[in-house]
């Protein structure tokens, strides 16, 4: 990338102020340019009969639940962004298990993909969750849960769970299923 979108002036390959990573950065009117994978990879952790969950410190959906996850970072594997995920907003090490949900959102062009986790010790918010908290099946806060992806893995884990079979679930979010959801979450 020589130039950057926005303002069409030459960018530079730096690390922005409050980052680790060198990105192309508009000198001019200061657009950082990201060319993240578009991943996002992250961990359904469990502890027991309990699972992890995070209140996102963050928009979009600052203030509702979500597993940790986010964008996988260029040179690294999607079992490590699920970790990396994990740590950043839980401060949690887990035990990585199997890929478990691969959900398709063609309409924002992202692949979703959760790892069922084993959480390994404590856990405390990361700077970009507010809580971070253990919910049995029936503490579950549905009606504030950040993003369908998430209502869709948590529904399919507590599915399987009393066969405790966990095959991997592939599906498809489209732009209906997700303004669908948002009207119900308003509502």
């Amino acid at each position: 990338m020589n130039y950057c979108s926005h303002c069409g002036q030459p960018v530079s390959f730096s690390i922005p102020e409050g980052d680790d990573r060198p990105r192309y950065v508009c000198r001019s009117c200061g657009t950082i340019h990201y060319q993240n994978p578009i991943i996002v990879a992250g961990t359904l952790p469990t502890s027991g009969s309990r699972v992890l969950l995070c209140k996102r410190a963050i928009e979009p959906r600052k203030g509702y639940w979500t597993l940790p996850a986010g964008f996988m970072e260029n040179g690294e594997t999607t079992l490590q962004a699920a970790a990396r995920e994990t740590q950043e907003e839980a401060c949690a090490e887990v035990a990585l298990e199997n890929l478990y949900t691969l959900i398709n959102l063609p309409h924002i062009n992202q692949v979703f993909m959760i790892f069922r986790a084993r959480l390994q010790g404590s856990f405390h918010p990361g700077p970009e969750s507010l809580e971070v908290a253990l919910f049995e099946e029936h503490e579950i806060p549905w009606d504030t849960l950040a993003f369908p992806t998430i209502e869709r893995t948590l529904r399919h884990y507590f599915a399987d769970r009393p066969q405790r079979d966990f095959p991997l679930h592939v599906s498809d979010i489209t732009l209906e299923d997700r303004q669908r959801y948002f009207r119900g979450a308003a509502s």
